[in-house]
């Protein structure tokens, strides 16, 4: 554990060195413990360079539609799994592990095809439309593992009752995987804040484009300026880590509740 978090801990500590660098200055020889002098107004010049507000607005509203989408439609296709019997039951679950094989660059294409074919290419929220498939398969089998330790007999009893598929859904099933739902929500939230493949074959106008695909295009820019590229990683990253440490504390409180 250790190990791990060394490993996770020593690239942030090299970021955050590397954007307190002084730009245009020769990198220093060697990793310096602490910059000398310290440029905190590279922090300042990064909207020079992009327009972080507008990039970070257009991150945080793929974020708002995609990871709500992400959980409802993994969570109902997890209980479809659970719910259904014998080899149907198998063939889902081989469908959806089948599924976790296919390369992502090989829906690269056929993505950008239907998309435009349809006229929803090129917005804020095309990446978006990706959490209408689950974002991945993994979900799907990481929900339909948690309802898999809800008893049987009381999914049928909540049917016997009365209540509609989506019923059981909404008031026995998705209350019970309150755990499974914040780690989708975790994991699907990082995936859309963090990826720049997707909107780079979906989004091409730049006034679209999330931060991730900002901050891509940004590394493009000259070494001697690589302070500004970090202090823009930095920047980026820390809304992430401060999410991902809420969404973290959320989910171990669920698995004490449940």
């Amino acid at each position: 554990m250790v190990v791990l978090t060394g490993l996770f801990l020593a690239p942030l500590a090299v970021m955050v060195l590397g954007a307190l660098q002084r730009p245009l200055q020769p990198p220093p020889n060697g990793l310096d413990l602490w910059p000398d002098p310290v440029e905190w107004t590279n922090f300042a010049t990064v909207p020079r360079f992009m327009p972080l507000g507008r990039l970070l607005l257009n991150s945080v509203l793929l974020l708002v539609v995609a990871v709500p989408v992400t959980v409802v439609v993994t969570s109902m296709a997890g209980l479809a799994i659970v719910t259904a019997r014998g080899a149907l039951r198998r063939w889902l679950v081989g469908v959806s592990v089948l599924m976790l094989l296919v390369p992502a660059a090989a829906l690269w294409v056929p993505r950008v095809v239907l998309l435009r074919g349809i006229g929803l290419a090129d917005t804020p929220f095309t990446v978006a439309l990706l959490a209408l498939a689950g974002t991945t398969p993994f979900y799907v089998l990481l929900f339909a593992l948690a309802y898999s330790r809800i008893p049987a007999a009381l999914l049928e009893a909540a049917a016997l009752e009365g209540l509609s598929p989506f019923a059981v859904w909404r008031r026995v099933a998705l209350p019970l995987a309150r755990p499974a739902a914040v780690a989708v929500a975790a994991l699907s939230g990082l995936y859309y804040w963090s990826t720049f493949m997707d909107p780079l074959t979906l989004v091409s106008s730049p006034g679209n484009w999330p931060v991730a695909l900002g901050l891509r295009n940004l590394s493009e820019m000259e070494a001697a300026l690589y302070p500004i590229y970090l202090s823009a990683a930095v920047l980026v990253t820390a809304p992430a880590l401060l999410a991902f440490g809420i969404a973290q504390r959320s989910f171990f409180s669920s698995v004490e509740r449940s």
